[in-house]
């Protein structure tokens, strides 16, 4: 753990008026540390390191879809939390993605300080990097707390953002057909 962390959270809880050595505020600085690492995580991972040769060749060419993979991320403007689902499918070109990687993308991702608009451009980026796909669609479904604590205080207000590559932003059948797939129980 960064040294420097636990001060800079005793800092804060003093810049609140707080007594950072009341009985219950003593181990905070360095748990809240740990947590903060814990959750940006994504930081120190790669990639590379996600998919670890996890491509197998298929002559697979039909949609394939990983959905409700849930998702705990960090707003960068307000260091709050987005917690929501993603839905990512990809056309295989002869080549498929081990199930689990998907979710490890999503996860690396998610795991880094960020906007979703961002995010979901982001893991839409990797699979279609990592598998050369002929069409890659992410669309992510968030609960802000910036928005629900804060702000606005809309409680029951939800983030959609989608990407769309190669056919599935060619094709209204390919896009349709995806949307309809995610929405289906």
């Amino acid at each position: 753990m960064n040294p420097q962390l636990p001060h800079h959270y005793r800092e804060i809880l003093l810049g609140l008026g707080e007594n950072p050595e009341r009985e219950g505020l003593l181990d905070t600085p360095k748990r809240a540390a740990k947590a903060m690492q814990y959750l940006c995580h994504g930081y120190q991972q790669s990639l590379e390191e996600i998919v670890n040769g996890a491509l197998f060749a298929s002559d697979n060419d039909e949609m394939v879809i990983v959905k409700d993979i849930e998702l705990y991320s960090l707003c960068e403007h307000h260091l709050l939390p987005f917690i929501g689902k993603a839905h990512v499918a990809y056309i295989p070109t002869g080549k498929v993605l081990g199930l689990s990687k998907v979710a490890r993308i999503v996860d690396m991702y998610a795991r880094r300080l960020q906007i979703q608009e961002n995010l979901t451009k982001q893991i839409a980026d990797a699979i279609q990097s990592v598998t050369s796909a002929a069409g890659v669609a992410v669309v992510i479904e968030a609960k802000h707390m910036c928005m629900m604590m804060r702000g606005v205080e809309k409680q029951n207000s939800v983030m959609s953002s989608s990407v769309m590559l190669g056919a599935f932003r060619e094709s209204c059948n390919t896009r349709h057909e995806f949307l309809q797939l995610i929405r289906s129980k």
